[in-house]
């Protein structure tokens, strides 16, 4: 039998992992909100939740997405080979696969996602807070890396995007976007 991916089942999957391990899309767009209510006056909710959309639409995202919640799972079943079931289990501080694996979600959208994943991660805004609380006996070990990953990632697309409006309100900004875009000198052909 031959192997052939179904993508709209590893989204609908993805989706379905993140609300069964208790975090909703909402909760990461209250992150994107937090990173960036500073520098982007005006951005709503909805818009934050749309990006969070488009960053979990994305398949490396659902990728490490069902393998960091699968990995979690486990730990909490108490299933994977020492030490490693003790690393994932406490979280470790040395332990930074989870972490890797988050900048693979932040490495899509450029560098201010390194720098907002950095700061989410260090402050456990939110859900975040909720995903490192270790009373609850559940192992979010790359769960939580991962949610503030998706949250800096939106967070970076959003930037960029804003960027661009900016620019395309300055005198000459549409024909400095076309040319950005087209990767011709548009003002050389008129």
């Amino acid at each position: 039998m031959d192997y052939s991916l179904n993508s709209e089942k590893v989204a609908h999957a993805t989706e379905q992992c993140l609300m069964e391990r208790g975090v909703t899309k909402d909760e990461i767009a209250e992150l994107v909100m937090f990173l960036q209510r500073d520098y982007i006056p005006g951005l709503t909710k909805e818009k934050a939740l749309h990006t969070v959309d488009q960053v979990l639409a994305k398949r490396e995202v659902q990728n490490a997405l069902l393998t960091g919640i699968q990995l979690d799972i486990l730990a909490e079943q108490g299933k994977l080979m020492q030490p490693l079931q003790d690393m994932l289990q406490n979280d470790e501080p040395l332990y930074g696969c989870d972490e890797i694996m988050a900048l693979s979600i932040v490495n899509v959208y450029g560098s201010i996602g390194f720098t907002n994943y950095g700061f989410i991660d260090k402050r456990k805004e939110g859900v975040l807070k909720r995903l490192n609380d270790k009373s609850s006996g559940q192992i979010h070990t790359f769960l939580d890396d991962l949610v503030g990953a998706i949250a800096a990632a939106a967070s970076s697309k959003i930037a960029h995007g804003h960027q661009a409006e900016l620019e395309e309100m300055k005198p000459g900004g549409a024909l400095l976007q076309n040319i950005a875009l087209t990767g011709e000198n548009e003002a050389v052909k008129m």
